[in-house]
């Protein structure tokens, strides 16, 4: 599915109005995390149809000896650097939400955005040769809903709408 009606390009927005813009954004509170990857299975077989905590669009970063756990989740930057690096337009903001989305299918696997992401949360899929990253599930996130210890939540930020 193209994406590209959905969404807003960088060329579209100023600076003004892509830093205030309204957004979604998961949010993660780590001392509730209990590292049992619940998000990142339901992610991953939400995304790919299969169980594959490789290609889940969040990952839990894991200390087991120490007990600390935290979701390490895509920030929706309200400057999206990797939105900046991409030299195709691949990569734009769906008005509903103010997500930043990437078009598979514009997408030509550079990694320009995976490089440019501060966070680490854009992943380069070897099979596909294409970058991925978290979407929000359209805006209603299954590894919130599935989350058993309630670590992640969604936020709302900013106050104007597209």
């Amino acid at each position: 599915m193209n994406m590209e009606k959905k969404m807003k390009r960088m060329t579209n927005l100023g600076f003004s109005e892509m830093n205030t813009r309204r957004r979604q954004s998961l949010v993660a509170n780590p001392l509730a995390c209990t590292g049992c990857r619940t998000c990142e299975t339901a992610c991953s077989l939400a995304k790919t149809g299969q169980v594959f905590l490789e290609r889940a669009r969040l990952h839990i970063d894991r200390d087991p000896f120490e007990g600390k756990f935290a979701p390490n989740i895509c920030h929706q930057c309200s400057i999206p650097y990797c939105m900046n690096a991409c030299p195709v337009d691949a990569i734009g903001i769906f008005e509903k939400n103010g997500v930043v989305v990437i078009d598979e299918e514009s997408c030509i696997g550079c990694g320009s955005c995976q490089k440019a992401c501060p966070y680490g949360m854009i992943i380069f899929e070897e099979e596909k040769k294409k970058s991925f990253k978290c979407d929000l599930c359209g805006g209603r996130p299954l590894c919130a809903k599935m989350c058993p210890m309630h670590a992640l939540g969604v936020a709302l930020w900013g106050g104007k709408e597209l």
